[in-house]
């Protein structure tokens, strides 16, 4: 059966990755070849092109688009660096949602936010500088639309909603209703 929502399931992440300061791999500087991963969920995840010439200060002013489920409490920022020996971290960052959506800001306000890059052994490994701007999902959520109807009779295995079909309109499928008072109410009133 398909679940209908009041609000968008999610929202859509409009990250750049602006910079790093100070990336290191061991206590060394990295000299190129540095890129980022930007992941809101195990499957859900963007990557940067590769900095050839910024070294330990790469600049890479790639913004990314991705779907931000509603359940996601973070997203995590990955620098990896491109050596001979293959392809290494740098560090990760992990930027609550907080940080950027909610609160008494507008949704499509534009955040520049600043974050510690630590390794595997929670070694500080440099800085990543972004800015972040969330927007509301498409209104094209809802999976479908249901089936109406006005009989009691429906079978255990039909799913068929009970209701009036909201048709053309300019209000987005938002309808009006008129309170209905039962009989009693209106005799027993009093006034």
């Amino acid at each position: 059966m398909a679940k209908y929502y009041n609000h968008p399931p999610s929202r859509t992440l409009e990250i750049t990755i602006l910079s790093g300061e100070d990336l290191r791999i061991d206590r060394r500087s990295v000299k190129k070849n540095a890129f980022v991963i930007v992941r809101t969920d195990t499957n859900n995840f963007r990557t940067t092109e590769m900095d050839d010439d910024g070294g330990s200060y790469p600049k890479w002013n790639d913004r990314l688009v991705l779907d931000l489920p509603a359940h996601t409490q973070a997203v995590t920022l990955e620098v990896h660096c491109k050596t001979a020996f293959g392809i290494k971290i740098v560090g990760t960052a992990s930027v609550p949602v907080s940080d950027f959506a909610g609160g008494y800001l507008p949704e499509s306000y534009l955040h520049f936010l600043s974050y510690r890059l630590r390794d595997s052994r929670g070694v500080k490994n440099g800085i990543i500088n972004i800015s972040v701007k969330t927007k509301a999902a498409a209104a094209a959520a809802v999976v479908a639309r249901p089936q109406y109807s006005c009989s009691a009779s429906a079978s255990a295995g039909d799913q068929t909603t009970v209701g009036v079909p909201l048709g053309r309109s300019n209000f987005q499928n938002v309808v009006t209703g008129v309170p209905v008072w039962p009989y009693a109410y209106n005799n027993n009133r009093n006034f």
